[in-house]
């Protein structure tokens, strides 16, 4: 009986960091989760071009800056965004046309 103690203890305790790993994995905030699918939806639209845009989320409050090169671009933009679950407001601070050179 006494050799089968530590390992009990040794499996007890792998047991226990497995589970507190797996639980501090799947708690992504709400804001987290918006960030992803806006960026992901943003980046790959055609119009918005997305990939270096700024994005910011708090509370559910998208912002999102940077340069597109269309009106169409901003607009689909605002439109993307609001379409994520969780989106309370989008603040859409893009600026129309190519950067000054």
């Amino acid at each position: 009986m006494q050799t089968k103690k530590p390992h009990l203890s040794v499996l007890l305790l792998v047991w226990l960091c497995f589970s507190t790993m797996r639980a501090a994995t799947q708690k992504t905030s709400p804001d987290d989760r918006i960030y992803d699918q806006v960026r992901m939806k943003l980046t790959t639209n055609a119009d918005v071009k997305g990939g270096a845009l700024d994005i910011t989320v708090r509370d559910g409050v998208v912002t999102i800056k940077g340069r597109v090169d269309t009106e169409r671009g901003k607009a689909r933009a605002t439109k993307l965004a609001k379409k994520v679950t969780g989106v309370k407001n989008v603040e859409n601070q893009l600026v129309v046309g190519l950067p000054a050179q």
